[in-house]
């Protein structure tokens, strides 16, 4: 890895904020170092609570290619267990994952969602088909499927569609079609905790769901393939807030540093600055940070969560993911 020039300084003979970054990034990783050194071991990756009240969102799903010795998909919260967080003792919290725009087009985000603890599958299932994201960016690629169950075998994780669910749409291109069964893989498979490959059976004959060979079953591709390599947790979608707060979420970003800014309504970010994840390079780390708006005006404004970009310019740009919000 190219070292960062860390050591320059400006003409205030201040330290840049790619130095105070690459210090965070080895301080952070010194802290682990310890910690394993003396049995510690790797600290609690709960999920901040937001300030408006939701559920504590599900553990760390096993949503990845067979390959992988670690968690696909760190999810940064505890299993939705009934009662957890500001749920009922009738719901959970299920990670679904919609797909919205990026600088190399569309790929995965996810948003916890509250769903019934009787039918976690079904509920995330059908909150995926339908497009019912809370964040207007984030949609479906998926067709209406009519799905009658859900049920997790030895095997797979069998979806049984009615006799006259849609199964083919010509009009989805090969790359969509792949993005939309990888949403339902992603999100069936961290809702039931497990990397069994997802299969689709029609009546009694698997079938092949968009052309993808969901008859024989399909595994999780690789986390960078197909998620967006930054993805905002807390706040959520059209949060009420104030004081201080706790941003959150997962990312893949240069040296570990996600940005972060908070925008007006004309898009200028009023407030900045910059988070040090758990790590980067090889899949989505978890990263927090506190974010103090005691200083600006209340009103509407947009939180949003920046991957670093080393090329410049040159690449195709930061990954982003924003968040409607509201400061009183």
């Amino acid at each position: 890895m190219t070292v960062d020039p860390s050591t320059r300084t400006d003409r205030m003979g201040a330290m840049n904020p790619h130095s105070l970054r690459s210090l965070a990034t080895s301080a952070a990783a010194l802290a682990l170092g310890l910690g394993l050194l003396t049995g510690c071991g790797g600290g609690d990756d709960t999920d901040p609570v937001a300030a408006d009240p939701q559920p504590t969102p599900a553990a760390t799903p096993d949503t990845g290619s067979d390959d992988s010795t670690d968690d696909p998909t760190p999810e940064p919260g505890e299993p939705g267990e009934p009662g957890d967080g500001g749920g009922s003792s009738d719901t959970v919290a299920a990670p679904v994952y919609f797909v919205g725009d990026s600088p190399t087009g569309p790929r995965l985000y996810r948003e916890f969602r509250e769903v019934s603890a009787d039918a976690p599958l079904m509920d995330g299932a059908a909150l995926l088909v339908t497009g019912d994201a809370l964040d207007p960016d984030y949609s479906t690629l998926l067709p209406p499927l009519g799905i009658t169950s859900i049920e997790v075998t030895d095997d797979a994780i069998v979806v049984a569609l009615g006799a006259d669910s849609v199964t083919a749409d010509k009009a989805t291109s090969p790359a969509d079609a792949a993005l939309a069964v990888q949403s339902l893989v992603y999100t069936l498979q961290g809702i039931a905790q497990t990397r069994l490959p997802v299969q689709v059976v029609q009546g009694d004959q698997p079938v092949a769901l968009l052309g993808q060979p969901t008859d024989a079953g399909v595994k999780a591709s690789p986390q960078l393939e197909v998620l967006s390599l930054v993805n905002v947790t807390t706040p959520t979608s059209e949060a009420a807030l104030s004081g201080t707060f706790t941003a959150s979420g997962v990312a893949s970003s240069f040296e570990a540093t996600v940005l972060w800014e908070v925008r007006d309504g004309s898009d200028s970010a009023v407030l900045d600055g910059f988070a040090t994840a758990e790590g980067f390079l090889d899949k989505l780390y978890p990263w927090e940070t506190e974010v103090d708006v005691s200083s600006l005006e209340p009103g509407d404004y947009t939180f949003v969560a920046l991957t670093d970009d080393p090329s410049a310019g040159e690449g195709p740009g930061p990954y982003e993911d924003s968040k409607a919000i509201t400061v009183g």
